[in-house]
């Protein structure tokens, strides 16, 4: 085959550099953007904080709010002065009392082990039993359980100690008897039994007591024909027995797990202004960055060896406009929202209705996946609560109107179904399929389900009460 030169003329899209940083920055969450700008920071001497914008204070500034529709909004100003400061809202003020106290309290809580090494420094044990009883602490887990069997732990001695599985028997009844109550149990049912011998007995107690010891799969099956049949206690005793019971605590050492709070902070604020609502965003949600005057004269003067510093100018102004069209586009996406779900935040979650990312997408002239990448993990602080962005975005139902209902709209209505059912003859899935119908709106069996499922709402013979 002869070799020859033939000339081409295509088009195609190229991710500039640029282009590529303002899809990134698009789909960073709040915190993770602040992350991103604190390595720029450091990375590039071109860039700088706003003065008296540091990470633990920010200036409260009146946030920018969008147009009514069909209007525009407002031009943002120039990039050196445009503000983008993340507020230390998320890491928590140094200064604020409030969360120094919160730190205080979680730093000065025990730990379970902890809470039971100095209750066991109190008895009057022997060491040798001592040292038994500190084995079983070491070996339960978080809630409180001891999920290894004794004579496994008496297998990780050394034959030195002669342990038998006898001893450590002794020693888990005196673990037992510590506080709080149910610790050291090996089933949930020794832990609500270990409870309720915790208390005074009387005739509540001891049917209570029963029932966990030989008859918990039919009290949590709420089989409560078996149930009287099997203790032959009459209604009101079983009542009284099983509003004992779910008074206790089936996880006794959760309550000493530290648990790290995760802070959400709200990218955008929705307010009621003159009967419209609308979106703002959230200033300490806004970084605020310019750029450093004397490096831009220098990059700007110098004619030798400036390139590396022409460069950081140009990607410092870069990741400006960028960020500045990144809060740009959640604002418009957020607007958009409210305008198509006004109802909810007039009247709650049956009045959402259905909506999908192609119907914002069409309003704002935007691509699907831009508008994926806005609802991902960004929030919206509300007078109903602060909410992510995709949570406003939900399937369809038919009604008979013709009409379409959300399927947020009917897991808020069999919620409020089931809140206000008879416990004693709580309604089937069926029975929410029918009474919806009557309602106009159109849901099989097996969709009600799924969504009773959703919402953790056990099936209706574990709502039954007697």
């Amino acid at each position: 085959m002869k070799p020859s030169l033939q000339f081409r003329l295509s088009q195609h899209l190229t991710l500039t550099p640029q282009l590529q940083q303002s899809i990134r920055l698009l789909q960073l969450s709040t915190v993770e953007l602040n992350q991103e700008i604190e390595r720029v920071l450091m990375e590039n001497p071109v860039l700088e904080r706003e003065e008296g914008a540091d990470e633990h204070e920010a200036p409260r500034h009146e946030a920018p709010e969008v147009a009514a529709p069909g209007g525009s909004a407002s031009e943002a100003p120039a990039e050196q002065d445009w503000p983008v400061d993340l507020a230390g809202s998320w890491r928590g003020a140094p200064d604020d009392d409030d969360d120094n106290d919160r730190a205080s309290a979680a730093a000065d809580t025990p730990t379970l082990r902890e809470h039971l090494r100095t209750q066991l420094s109190l008895t009057n044990l022997g060491a040798r039993d001592r040292a038994f009883v500190q084995l079983l602490i070491d070996a339960l887990d978080d809630d409180g359980y001891l999920t290894q069997p004794l004579v496994e732990i008496a297998a990780l001695l050394p034959e030195e100690a002669e342990a038998g599985e006898e001893e450590l028997a002794i020693a888990l009844r005196y673990l037992q008897n510590m506080e709080p109550a149910g610790v050291g149990a090996r089933s949930p049912a020794e832990c609500l039994s270990l409870q309720i011998r915790a208390i005074p007995r009387d005739a509540v107690s001891e049917l209570a007591l029963r029932i966990v010891d030989q008859h918990l799969e039919l009290l949590a099956s709420r089989d409560y024909t078996r149930l009287k049949s099997a203790t032959g206690a009459d209604e009101e005793s079983l009542r009284a027995a099983q509003r004992l019971i779910q008074a206790l605590n089936p996880r006794p050492g959760a309550a000493f797990a530290r648990v790290e709070a995760r802070y959400v902070v709200p990218d955008v604020i929705v307010r009621k202004v003159r009967n419209v609502w609308r979106a703002s965003l959230n200033p300490d949600a806004m970084p605020k960055l310019r750029i450093n005057r004397l490096y831009a004269e220098l990059a700007a003067g110098a004619r030798a060896g400036a390139g590396s510093l022409s460069t950081q100018l140009q990607e410092a102004r870069w990741l400006i406009k960028n960020v500045q069209q990144r809060f740009e586009t959640i604002l418009r996406v957020s607007q958009a929202i409210v305008d198509r779900q006004r109802h909810f935040f007039e009247h709650g979650e049956v009045a959402m209705r259905p909506l999908v990312l192609r119907e914002i997408a069409e309003t704002l002239g935007l691509h699907e996946s831009t508008i994926s990448r806005v609802t991902t993990q960004k929030y919206m602080a509300t007078p109903r609560g602060t909410y992510e962005l995709k949570y406003f975005f939900g399937s369809h139902v038919a009604t008979e109107a013709g009409g379409a209902a959300s399927s947020t709209a009917i897991r808020a209505l069999i919620k409020q179904l089931v809140g206000a059912e008879d416990t004693r003859a709580p309604l089937s899935d069926s029975r929410i399929s029918q009474i919806l119908a009557e309602q106009g709106i159109v849901v099989a069996r097996r969709t009600i389900a799924k969504y009773r499922e959703s919402l953790q709402i056990p099936a209706v013979n574990q709502r039954k009460s007697l």
